[in-house]
């Protein structure tokens, strides 16, 4: 069962336009969690410390395994659904402060900065100068950090688009090809050259 999310830091105006990066860290309960298709103005890093999340985008699923992070570039429209117990971090970046791609990718995050971002998470009112150099810094590494595959196309096809989902809630099944196709009611060979 999925829950939306409710937290304070909805309310965060997560666009303001005088801090170049806002961390926001998000512990989720023990029942899944979602935050609804959305967009804003700034790139967002979803960043998994446990836990998953899955950031669905028009163009496909992205998956935030722990200790990785999905970039969403600034005005897309998303969604996040997190796992039960899931300890993520959404880091909000004005366009234009560090050299991030402009299309999703997922990226590997190193402990530095996995360790910046929750510094940032935790900055507190006055926090001047402590806070600038951690910004700095966080927009230094991210554009180095590794780029993983770990992104699931969606298709314009609504049968393949019911797998998609399927693998997306279980990425462990491991079902057959046959068993696919019974499940969506097409032959084995249709479904294969559906996905050819």
């Amino acid at each position: 069962m999925r829950q939306p999310l409710s937290y304070p830091w909805l309310d965060l105006d997560v666009d303001d336009p005088a801090a170049p990066a806002i961390a926001v860290r998000v512990d989720i309960p023990d029942t899944r969690a979602e935050v609804p298709a959305h967009r804003h103005r700034k790139g967002q890093l979803v960043f998994a410390l446990g836990g998953g999340v899955t950031c669905r985008v028009p163009s496909g699923l992205w998956m935030v395994p722990p200790h990785c992070g999905v970039w969403i570039p600034g005005g897309m429209e998303h969604s996040n659904v997190a796992t039960a117990n899931a300890r993520i971090f959404f880091v909000y970046i004005e366009p234009g402060a560090a050299d991030l791609p402009e299309r999703c990718c997922t990226f590997s995050i190193s402990p530095l900065l996995r360790e910046l971002i929750i510094e940032l998470s935790d900055r507190v009112e006055g926090d001047g100068a402590r806070g600038e150099l951690l910004t700095k810094m966080l927009l230094t590494e991210l554009p180095r950090m590794p780029v993983q595959q770990l992104h699931l196309p969606i298709s314009s096809e609504p049968r393949l688009n019911r797998i998609a989902e399927a693998l997306a809630q279980d990425p462990a099944d491991r079902s057959t090809l046959a068993e696919w196709a019974n499940r969506i009611a097409l032959s084995e060979s249709s479904l294969a050259r559906l996905v050819a």
